[in-house]
């Protein structure tokens, strides 16, 4: 993939870096060491997670990072500073948890699948940005958690995403004891898909977007949208609104051609339509 952005207008770098060919955008966390979560970072992640969402080239988002930590959460420091305000920084932690929370949400209704390639250690916000991806392949060394009890700031916003992914005992170990947990634990728990090796994280994660991308994006949209939206439904609701949603999805012209195709026994020819 050719690097398409890494520095904003006025030449200062940009906290990301955009690399986008083959339907597959690739978002990389470029403010190492901590890659933390400040108003720049998030402002500039969801607008790309929006404009990837309208761009019908873009198939596929893969959230990665530069360095050993894939993000440290909220900047505590750029918080902390806001502290001197009139308010004690009332106004701007409510910003930031409000732009926080519209992130996580960009994310979950964006109709493209997005994977999170984490290498180093995701922690608090950072955990909450793994968990609310659709998948999340990491290496062998990576590890999380939810610290804030440690430090007297319980984790509840990234409790939403936490413990929606993890098992319900699980996600309440995180929350309650601050403790860093491994990759395999990760993986029991729900927060990853694969372990995968350092040296190969890279090449595992594009294989899957590949994968993902090859696939109808009108399909994909349909499906990601429904699966969101009727997990916390009571059962008798989930099947009814996803009998619904599969009536419609077998009236599009994707799911006739892809019908048609495995009933002659040729590839799939998608319009999005």
């Amino acid at each position: 993939m050719a690097d398409v952005v890494s520095l904003k207008a006025d030449g200062a770098p940009s906290p990301l870096i955009i690399e986008e060919a083959d339907g597959i955008l690739r978002l990389t966390l470029n403010s190492p060491p901590a890659n933390a979560l400040s108003i720049a970072m998030m402002e500039t992640l969801k607008a790309e997670i929006l404009r990837a969402g309208a761009d019908k080239a873009v198939r596929v988002i893969i959230l990665a990072a530069r360095g050993k930590v894939f993000c440290a959460g909220h900047d505590l420091k750029e918080m902390t500073a806001h502290r001197a305000d009139a308010d004690r920084g009332r106004a701007f932690f409510e910003k930031t948890f409000a732009l926080c929370a519209d992130l996580m949400l960009t994310i979950t209704h964006c109709p493209k699948p997005v994977i999170a390639e984490i290498e180093g250690l995701a922690t608090a916000a950072g955990c909450q940005l793994v968990a609310t991806c659709d998948l999340a392949i990491c290496t062998d060394k990576a590890t999380f958690c939810t610290p804030g009890v440690n430090i007297g700031l319980f984790c509840s916003t990234p409790m939403v995403a936490v413990s929606r992914a993890a098992h319900r005992k699980q996600a309440m170990e995180m929350l309650l004891t601050g403790e860093t947990i491994d990759a395999s634990n990760a993986k029991d728990f729900g927060l990853v898909n694969r372990i995968v090796p350092k040296e190969y994280l890279r090449q595992v994660v594009d294989k899957y977007a590949a994968v993902i991308a090859s696939k109808s994006p009108l399909t994909l949209k349909i499906g990601k949208e429904a699966f969101y939206r009727q997990i916390d439904m009571p059962l008798e609701e989930a099947y009814a609104y996803t009998g619904r949603v599969m009536t419609e999805n077998m009236l599009a012209r994707d799911a006739e051609e892809g019908i048609g195709a495995f009933l002659d026994k040729r590839h799939p020819e998608w319009t999005g339509e």
